[in-house]
């Protein structure tokens, strides 16, 4: 899949990905940069203000699953979540958030992916880190 319908795909034709205003930093074979523009609707503690936990696994889980997808060929098959592991390691403050995800490895039937979340003013900070396991499902020609 090319890089422009990879980007097309993750920032307009998906809905949930278009309510929190995905952006698509960069799509790259293997190699993807996905941000959520900060407001104040994602904040899950109100007395911390700190970013809620679902925000930042929706971006892990997206980004892992499009780096997955940046490797198959045929624009037609498939990838769903199996399996998604989260490490929260330090509050989301009230800024942007970034997840950049690595390919790990990828087989016939089974993507892994690898993802860290972090703000852009402060990149060397993981917000969280997370292993993503995807299911790839090859569409088949109707006969």
């Amino acid at each position: 899949m090319t890089p422009e319908v990879l980007r097309q795909l993750a920032e307009e034709w998906i809905p949930f990905n278009k309510l929190l205003g995905l952006r698509a930093l960069r799509v790259d074979r293997s190699d993807i940069l996905f941000e959520i523009p900060y407001r104040d609707e994602l904040i899950g503690d109100p007395v911390k203000r700190a970013l809620h936990g679902g925000v930042i696994s929706m971006l892990a889980d997206t980004a892992g699953g499009f780096c997955v997808w940046s490797v198959i060929q045929d624009p037609r098959s498939r990838v769903s979540t199996i399996d998604l592991r989260v490490d929260y390691l330090t509050p989301g403050r009230q800024e942007d958030l970034r997840a950049h995800a690595t390919l790990v490895r990828v087989g016939k039937t089974v993507g892994v992916s690898d993802i860290r979340l972090f703000h852009p003013s402060d990149e060397a900070t993981s917000v969280a880190t997370g292993k993503g396991v995807y299911a790839i499902r090859h569409m088949k020609d109707k006969a």
